[in-house]
């Protein structure tokens, strides 16, 4: 372990991430009704130009008017390249209450991004005496975010979570693709030409960026989560690549319609089997610590503290969820 040991990340439940227009405030209160653990209001790609203003009210009207329960709740501004995200900033920080806790930034491509965003928000806060801290969360989405991901993760104090979105950064990087998250089609390999059969065999085109988000995350004590999968008639699509991400290091997964919430949630909840042996682990570990050892044999196979820091990840995790 470095001498120089990084931050803890935000201490809350970020499984599943609802997304909605702001367009439609007649859905927020079915929002505020879900499971999922982050509501993210939308004046981004989901809002056309000229119903952004209508938007951004009925999510300032929201903010309070509406009983959001203990979910954390988020707005997604318009990106840094418009003439809309300065007055999403202002207008929702100067005419909403307090309950509002991110700003979502989209398309982050250098730290100055969040500088610029945190300015702002430190100037109105100020102005305005709001007591409430507001935090930041960003999605890395194009080849400039994913180049400096591992900077833009310690761009502000304000910043808690990291998403990556598919869509966009596909673009960004000229793939071939259309489609949002999950196996592409001509991103496979075949067997060797000798072999009997060649099947296609399909990787992950997001490994790269995903892997990069997880990293610049854990390094500045930031939560790293997987962004959109676009087909939501594929609940099985969704879910290989929720425990993917899951597997990799993410803590989250966003939902573009209400029946990806209830996956999200079960890939990213640790199974009761699965934290009742981190547990054990944990007290097996224990006792060897209490006998002078730094290993023991546990289900007929060896751990060591390493085991008990993968072991605690789980725990401390369940321990969230129920708290």
């Amino acid at each position: 372990m470095s001498f120089t040991l990084p931050p803890s990340p935000p201490a809350r439940p970020n499984r599943c991430q609802l997304f909605g227009p702001g367009s439609r405030p007649e859905i927020f209160p079915k929002m505020a009704a879900s499971a999922a653990d982050v509501i993210n209001l939308d004046l981004e790609d989901s809002v056309p130009p000229a119903d952004k203003p209508a938007a951004r009210a009925n999510i300032i009207r929201a903010i309070d008017g509406v009983d959001w329960g203990d979910k954390t709740l988020s707005v997604r501004i318009n990106g840094l390249d418009t003439p809309f995200w300065y007055r999403d900033v202002v207008d929702i920080l100067e005419q909403a209450g307090e309950r509002l806790d991110l700003f979502m930034i989209p398309k982050v491509g250098t730290p100055a991004d969040l500088y610029a965003v945190d300015a702002l928000i430190t100037a109105v806060e100020a102005a305005k005496g709001r007591r409430k801290r507001v935090g930041l969360e960003i999605i890395i989405e194009t080849a400039q975010g994913f180049a400096n991901a591992r900077e833009i993760a310690a761009g502000s104090p304000r910043l808690q979570a990291m998403s990556l979105g598919a869509a966009d950064f596909a673009a960004s990087m000229g793939m071939q693709t259309t489609g949002i998250g999950g196996t592409q089609d001509g991103y496979y390999m075949l067997a060797p030409k000798e072999a009997a059969e060649r099947p296609h065999l399909y990787g992950d085109p997001w490994h790269g960026v995903t892997a990069a988000i997880v990293a610049a995350c854990r390094a500045n004590g930031v939560l790293p989560v997987d962004g959109p999968f676009g087909d939501f008639s594929d609940p099985e699509g969704f879910t290989a690549q929720a425990r993917r991400a899951a597997t990799m290091g993410m803590v989250g997964k966003w939902a573009i319609h209400p029946n990806q919430v209830k996956l999200a949630n079960e890939v990213f909840t640790p199974p009761e089997e699965r934290v009742a042996e981190a547990r054990e682990i944990l007290a097996a570990m224990k006792e060897a610590e209490a006998r002078g050892q730094g290993a023991v044999t546990y289900k007929g196979r060896l751990i060591d503290i390493a085991s008990a820091r993968q072991a605690q990840v789980i725990v401390r995790m369940a321990e969230l969820i129920a708290g």
